[in-house]
């Protein structure tokens, strides 16, 4: 096995904008567009290998030939084929719904699915840039959606002002929205369940109000309320910087301006790499040498032990399961 990467799957969306092309440095004819799935399992949206021997196998694929090898021993046990995180970069020119996901507990018994537990890194930000995260006061279920009929449940959620490298940690049941001018690296489990909670009064592609969950969300969502929802952190150069670790993922930053060795030996998983700015070279421990450059994912296989980075300027993030 060596490092992967993928061809990224773009969604076009009411609430997208133009900057997630020109920030991969692609070339595409497709407009609106919110997301760019960097690295999924999701069912009917599988990464496509874009690089190497195995260009044009779906990780899904890669994943029932190699097993353990490419995503860890203890990882497919758990999750078997589906790559168990999904990766995207998402770019909001307007709000996005207001919205929550239901824990492991709720997807399983309702949807057969496993929740939704996620983390956003701003890669970048418009000068009014914001996001919701977390309720500002405690309510009921039954304020909550008294609050969403009357228009009024912006009222009770924390509104952030954000800049590139403001972190935000979304444990399922946390009410949420990226505002616009936003521009987001989103770590997630593989699910695509969403409660669509509020959505501004705004019509969908096909001109008609979008379906909200407002029944579905109440046993969803997490009621509890805290004083700050951002995650604090303080950025080293050279070094690894944890941003986030839970039973889901670990991701943490790099900003380097000279090489770098990390030990992956004894992890037992898969090393997800987002390239966020700059550029270098990627070498796994058997001489495998892959370009990394702004915009691009690379994933390496679980087998291998370290891997070097080479580079006169690059930050990217790293997850895996720990």
């Amino acid at each position: 096995m060596y490092p992967l990467k993928f061809k990224p799957i773009l969604k076009t969306v009411v609430w997208g904008g133009e900057k997630i092309a020109p920030f991969k440095n692609i070339e595409t004819d497709q407009h609106n567009i919110g997301e760019s799935w960097e690295l999924s399992g999701v069912k009917g949206n599988e990464s496509v290998v874009s690089n190497g021997e195995y260009a044009g196998q779906t990780i899904t694929e890669l994943i029932g030939r190699f097993k353990g090898e490419l995503i860890g021993e203890k990882n497919f046990e758990k999750t078997g084929t589906e790559f168990p995180l999904l990766i995207k970069f998402i770019d909001a020119k307007q709000d996005l719904s207001i919205q929550v996901h239901p824990d492991d507990r709720l997807a399983a018994e309702r949807h057969n699915s496993k929740g939704k537990t996620e983390m956003w890194y701003v890669a970048g930000a418009d000068k009014d840039a914001h996001l919701m995260s977390g309720l500002t006061k405690e309510i009921t279920p039954e304020e909550y959606a008294s609050k969403v009929a009357d228009n009024t449940i912006t009222d009770v959620l924390h509104d952030y002002k954000v800049k590139a490298g403001d972190v935000f940690f979304l444990p399922a049941g946390r009410i949420h929205s990226i505002g616009a001018g936003s521009f987001i690296a989103e770590i997630q489990q593989t699910s695509d369940i969403t409660y669509r909670i509020y959505d501004f009064g705004r019509l969908g592609l096909d001109g008609k109000p979008r379906e909200l969950h407002t029944e579905l969300s109440k046993a969803a969502i997490d009621y509890s309320v805290l004083p700050d929802y951002k995650t604090h952190y303080d950025p080293k150069k050279n070094e690894e910087t944890v941003l986030v670790d839970c039973n889901y993922f670990t991701t943490s930053l790099y900003d380097l301006d000279k090489d770098y060795e990390k030990d992956l030996s004894g992890m037992d998983s898969f090393l997800i790499v987002i390239c966020l700015e700059g550029k270098g070279i990627l070498t796994d421990d058997k001489g495998n040498e892959t370009s990394m450059q702004q915009g691009e994912t690379i994933l390496v296989p679980a087998s291998a032990q370290k891997i070097t980075i080479s580079t006169g300027g690059v930050k990217f993030l790293t997850s895996y399961i720990r």
